[in-house]
Parts: C-alpha cells; sequence; structure tokens
C-alpha cells in the first residue's frame, strides 16, 4: 500500500495539461475539399471565464514518449505474437489489422510491462489492453485475473461487452461491477471468483468497504490492473475519484506484483506522474503516445462554430437540427449541466425530433435503455452530459454539437471523438455565445486547429431563427418546464412518486 500511496502524491493542485504546438499538418488529399482559413471574428473577447493555461510536460518525461510507431505497416496480429484464438475472434469482429496503439503496446505487455498508451479516440484502445490480457490469462486462468477500472457505467459496460465478445472461443467469466444495479447480487458475483472484473471505482470501493473478506479475496491476487480513461480516473479537484481509487487499489497487490496499464485519448501530467513512483523489481514503464502530438482530434473531423445569443440558443439548435444536412444525422448534443441535458430532451421531443437522453440524473435502466435505443438508431439525436464523452464506440455518429462550451479543452477532445471515428469523416458545431470566447481559444490551442465558421449551401441559420424558430421553440421551451415542475416524463404520463412543490399556483 505503500507504493501505491505514492501514485497520489503528485495529483494535488489544479488539473493540468500538455501544450500542444498549433502548426498545422500538411494537409492530406482527403481534407483538400475543407476549408481551413481562420474566419474573422467579431465576437468580444472580453470573458468572466479564464481560459486554462498548460504547462509543457518536462523535457525528460517528453523524451520518454514515443509519438510515432515505427513498426511496418504491414503488421498483423500474428507479427505481434498474438495467439491464433485471438486472432481469429478479432476477425470475426471484423478487426484484422492492428491500428498504431495496438501495434506498439501489445508487444510490450505481453513482455510483462507496465505501460502508458495514449491515442486519440476510435483508435482501439480496449483491444491494445484486452488482448495481451487474454492471451496471458489463457495460458494460467486464475480468478481474478485483471480488474479493470473506468470512470462511468455506459463505458465499463461496453469494456465488458467488448472483453465478452473477443474471448467467446474460452470459458471467461467476466463481471461488471458498478453503480445503479443490486450490490447485493454483485457481492455474489464477486465471491464466485470471476476472472475479470470491470467496475467504476465508487461501486468497488462500496464492496471492500461493507463486502466482507469473503468476497473481495480474490481481489488481492491479480496480475493486472488497467486504468481506462486514466486521465480522468487521477484527476485532482472537485469530483475527483482519487479516494475511491485509493481504496481498491489498498486491497489490490502492490505495484511490484502486479502489472499496471493506463489508457487515455489525453496522456496529462497526473499520468505521467505515475512513471516516477517507486517500483521495486519492475521493469521501467513503457511510455507510449501515437499521433497524439499531430492530431490531437481525429483527422477527418471538421470543426465549426456558430455565433449565438444566449438569450436563443435552443433556437439556433432546433434549426441546425432540422437543416437539409443535417436532417438524417445520427447527432449527439452535449451539455455541462444534467438540467440542461433534461430541459432539452423534453423541448425537442415537442418539436418532433427523435431524441433520448443519456446523463447522471436517470436510473441505470434508463441510461442502458436510451443508449440501446440510440445505437440501434430508433431515435436520431442523443443529448448528453460528459458521461457520454469518454470511450463510447458509436461508430454511426455523423455530427457531434456542443450546445454548451466545455470548460477543459481536454473534455472537448473526448466529445468530439464521438464522432469520425475509425477513419470516418464526421462534423462538430460548437454553439459560441458572448462569453465562450476565451474558451473556444483555449480549445483550439490544445487541438492545434482553428474552427471554421459553420456554412451550408442555400441556407441562412441566423434568417431561419427568425422566420421560423423563434415562436415555435419558445412555446414549446415553457411547456417543456411546466412539464418537468409537474413532476412528468418526457411522454408527459406523471412519474411515480413524484408530488407538486407545494405553493406553487397554476
Amino acid at each position: 500500500m505503500s507504493s501505491d500511496a505514492e501514485l497520489t502524491s503528485h495529483q494535488t493542485g489544479s488539473r493540468k495539461r500538455r501544450k500542444l504546438s498549433i502548426s498545422e499538418p500538411e494537409a492530406s488529399d482527403s481534407d483538400k475539399d475543407v476549408k481551413t482559413a481562420p474566419p474573422a471574428r467579431p465576437l468580444s473577447s472580453i470573458s468572466r471565464i479564464k481560459a486554462k493555461k498548460r504547462e509543457e510536460i518536462s523535457e525528460a518525461s517528453a523524451k520518454t514518449v514515443a509519438s510515432t510507431v515505427t513498426r511496418d505497416e504491414k503488421t498483423t496480429f500474428a507479427s505481434l505474437n498474438v495467439a491464433p484464438w485471438l486472432i481469429g475472434a478479432l476477425s470475426a469482429m471484423e478487426i484484422r489489422k492492428p491500428t498504431g496503439i495496438q501495434k506498439a503496446c501489445i508487444p510490450e505487455i505481453l513482455q510483462g510491462r507496465d505501460c502508458i498508451g495514449g491515442s486519440r479516440t476510435g483508435t482501439g484502445k480496449t483491444i491494445a489492453f484486452a488482448v495481451p490480457i487474454l492471451q496471458k490469462w489463457a495460458e494460467d486462468p486464475m480468478g481474478i485475473y485483471a480488474v479493470v477500472l473506468t470512470p462511468t457505467r455506459e463505458l465499463a459496460i461496453q469494456i465488458f461487452e467488448q472483453f465478452k465478445a473477443i474471448s467467446a472461443p474460452q470459458s471467461l467469466k467476466p463481471v461488471l461491477i458498478t453503480g445503479g444495479t443490486d450490490q447485493r447480487e454483485q457481492a455474489l458475483q464477486l465471491s464466485s471468483r470471476p476472472h475479470v472484473v470491470i467496475a467504476t471505482p465508487g461501486r468497488l470501493a462500496d464492496h471492500i468497504k461493507t463486502s466482507g473478506e469473503d468476497t473481495i479475496c480474490g481481489l488481492r491476487r491479480v496480475r493486472f490492473v488497467v486504468f481506462d480513461e486514466a486521465d480522468r480516473l487521477l484527476a485532482p479537484g472537485r469530483g475527483s475519484m482519487l479516494p475511491d481509487l485509493e481504496t481498491c487499489l489498498s486491497v489490490l497487490p502492490p505495484p511490484a506484483k502486479r502489472q499496471t496499464l493506463l489508457f487515455t485519448a489525453t496522456v496529462t501530467k497526473e499520468v505521467l506522474a505515475l512513471k516516477s513512483a517507486p517500483r521495486p523489481g519492475r521493469p521501467e514503464i513503457f511510455v507510449c503516445e501515437v499521433d497524439t502530438e499531430k492530431f490531437a482530434v481525429p483527422e477527418k473531423l471538421l470543426q465549426t462554430y456558430v455565433q449565438v445569443p444566449v438569450t436563443h440558443k435552443e433556437c439556433y439548435l432546433h434549426v441546425l437540427l432540422s437543416t437539409p444536412e443535417n436532417i438524417t444525422k445520427s447527432t449527439i448534443i452535449f451539455c455541462n449541466r444534467t438540467k440542461t441535458a433534461t430541459v432539452l430532451e423534453y423541448m425537442l421531443r415537442a418539436l418532433d425530433h427523435r431524441i433520448t437522453a443519456l446523463h447522471s440524473g436517470l436510473r441505470q435502466p434508463e441510461r442502458v435503455a436510451n443508449l440501446a435505443r440510440f445505437r440501434a438508431q430508433a431515435a436520431r439525436i442523443l443529448v448528453a452530459t460528459d458521461v457520454a464523452a469518454r470511450g463510447l464506440d458509436i461508430p454511426e455518429v455523423a455530427l457531434v454539437i456542443n450546445y454548451d462550451v466545455p470548460r477543459d479543452p481536454d473534455d472537448y477532445i473526448h466529445r468530439v471523438g464521438r464522432t469520425a471515428r475509425a477513419g470516418r469523416e464526421g462534423c462538430s458545431i460548437t454553439l459560441v455565445a458572448q462569453r465562450d470566447v476565451d474558451l473556444v481559444h483555449a480549445i483550439e490551442e490544445r487541438v492545434g486547429r482553428e474552427m471554421v465558421e459553420y456554412e451550408e449551401e442555400g441556407v441562412s441559420v441566423e434568417g431561419r431563427v427568425v422566420r421560423e424558430a423563434l415562436k415555435p421553440v419558445t412555446e414549446k421551451k415553457r411547456e417543456a418546464l411546466l412539464q418537468i415542475e409537474e413532476g412528468r416524463d418526457v411522454l408527459g404520463k406523471r412519474k411515480v412518486g413524484s408530488q407538486r412543490k407545494p405553493g406553487r399556483n397554476v
């Protein structure tokens, strides 16, 4: 435990990131038709919110980071010494060629090295740690062999399903430990010695504190510990997961007796700090960043913005969703607050958009069902908070709209990473109000590209707002607020157990 205590000694203070060069990469042939000239910005630069400043990684740390992978482009999983049964399982999932992060990390993990892997969203980081873990497990099956910690329930469910799919030829027994489900049933599953535990830190910490030694004793012998979305798990400050993470680490083997794997799209100072933590008897940590120096966001992502008055953001959103180019696109709308996401869901449904929601204000069965509806395209639009920003792989997403500008540029990277995944094309639109200018400039500096003003042939967004949106959107927003106040669900039915607040005149 003393070694694990060292992990958090570097986590105090404000959350800071590496500062990337803002130099533009040379445009590829596929990008020549995209306008990249920076547009004129008449917006006021006055803002009460100061953009976050970043510190560059120390020169010594930067030398340990591999920014490119020098392996042959014809590298296959077989050449990485992946077992034939795993190659067959991957092939059945239409995964035949390893990505850059997989080429770099799989051989090193198979050799027993700890690993810090950074790669932009949509590059297959889950495969990069799942494949070597499963290969090592198949050679010496035991329970509990690996613990995977991740910040959100939805990402934990996705990793759980991927482990089941990849291990289909074998008899792997994974278990999912997240909030929102029966803790007693989970305790029984933990005590049955599963092979892989995929968990959120909060719920696993609850089991460690309350479920008894018979339930958690298997955790003391694990061979692998994985931090997925490690930057979020290790972030200090408000809402930090570090206390729960410390509780989890207190029952896991010390670093010298396990392999520790950290994967993230944004390699932060907190993540790199683990490189200097005491690790007696272990080889040097393998640190690899693939493509993040060149592209912090997907290469084929078109980043755009629309200037909006803060009083009419809903009107602009409705118009953007209804333009000929966007009306059929699968879309995620990101908000900073749960309350905002709820109001938008009610309002846009009243405006006849096929919409569903994903945020912490929903019960877990609703979150699972809503995400399944969106993945199945039963709903075209998903309005969400940042619980949907990390790791979720929904290949059909064609458009991401930032209804609220994120205060942390790294959150922007994770949000827009839901589109343009695995080499596909995608578009993001950020609604920029008067006080968002400094935040947008900080985002542009972080990703190394400037946003361009949103344009659509034959469409004047502002003109359509004035002609078509002001009256109906205002009316539907008023109805949505009343519906929420009365305790009704999005379909207009009164929620079970809900009561109107006393003293309210209707």
